[in-house]
């Protein structure tokens, strides 16, 4: 029978109402969860252990790193066959993303979680657990980067978002879907995964920020920035990556002082390119030194941009991490 490795670290599946003050709190050890995960021992052998009890906005970059350090130190076990790992669903797909940079190994790495905690009828937190480790045991799911389990569907770590602040199925890739379900204990999957990128580091830069373009914004939140000291700046532009005018001012004057810039749309779904030549848009922002983030949301693409600020500090380097062919046929 396979072994897998199931991490706690904390979330809504490990909280339940405290009668108290009437909201939910870290309360259920590993132990306690994998006890309602039940029959699971007719499909695997469990070890179980616990990286941590936060919540997902108590997760930190830092935090996330130290993670993924700690799941390699499974995977390289050879009598280990994949790895799930819990986590607190507001930060989860940053974490996952971090987690599909830095490990480089086939075995599958599933993280989930649940959108109720124990005390609410409807807990998914075990049927959530139990098919993470169906997906973990799984010999399809090697060679699939990070996935995502949750609602019994899996979601590649470099595609999913959290799209619903409360349905169980809050978890989506809005352009291409899930990359396959578990129905009966089975994976069954549906394509492969579209990309498979590795930035190994095990540092992390955490002096990247992100900001939101909105209308008649300007530059003085990308000024009080760079006066602080970033290294990077992930800016969420609007449609295909444009920003208001006075903001382009304070980006060109950040990439002159040495700041990585780089740009993602604010928009649900789609890339961004270098549509548009009026001031702020897009062809000025690229001419003057963007970087472009493809179809990343920001939260990924601040993961990502830490991540590259800590394996180099080389501009073209970082620009191919984000950009890759499209980098290299401008360039040829």
């Amino acid at each position: 029978m396979k072994k897998v490795a199931v991490i706690f670290n904390g979330g809504t599946i490990s909280m339940k109402v405290d009668p108290r003050i009437k909201a939910a709190v870290p309360t259920l050890s590993g132990e306690e969860i994998m006890a309602m995960v039940t029959g699971i021992e007719n499909y695997a052998e469990i070890e179980s252990y616990t990286f941590s009890s936060l919540p997902g906005p108590h997760m930190t970059p830092e935090i996330m790193m130290d993670l993924s350090k700690y799941i390699q130190g499974f995977l390289r076990r050879e009598d280990i066959c994949g790895v799930v790992v819990t986590h607190g669903t507001d930060s989860l797909e940053e974490t996952a993303y971090l987690l599909h940079l830095t490990i480089d190994n086939p075995k599958p790495v599933i993280v989930t979680g649940s959108m109720r905690n124990s005390s609410e009828l409807g807990y998914d937190g075990p049927a959530n657990l139990s098919a993470a480790i169906c997906s973990a045991i799984s010999d399809e799911a090697r060679n699939r980067g990070v996935l995502v389990c949750l609602n019994d569907e899996l979601n590649c770590a470099g595609e999913v978002t959290k799209s619903h602040s409360m349905h169980l199925n809050t978890f989506q890739s809005p352009e291409f879907g899930p990359i396959g379900i578990i129905d009966n204990n089975e994976v069954i999957f549906y394509r492969d995964s579209l990309k498979k990128e590795h930035i190994i580091t095990e540092e992390i830069e955490t002096g990247v920020e992100l900001i939101k373009a909105c209308a008649g914004m300007d530059s003085k939140l990308i000024d009080f920035c760079v006066e602080q000291g970033t290294k990077g700046i992930v800016i969420e532009a609007m449609g295909r990556g444009n920003i208001p005018p006075k903001m382009a001012d304070g980006v060109k004057k950040a990439i002159e002082k040495g700041v990585v810039v780089v740009m993602v749309s604010r928009c649900f779904k789609g890339r961004v390119l270098d549509s548009y030549g009026y001031p702020g848009g897009g062809k000025e922002l690229r001419n003057a030194g963007v970087i472009f983030g493809d179809s990343l949301p920001g939260q990924k693409a601040r993961i990502k941009l830490m991540i590259a600020l800590a394996k180099t500090k080389n501009m073209q380097e970082i620009q191919y991490m984000f950009e890759g062919i499209h980098y290299k046929n401008r360039t040829s």
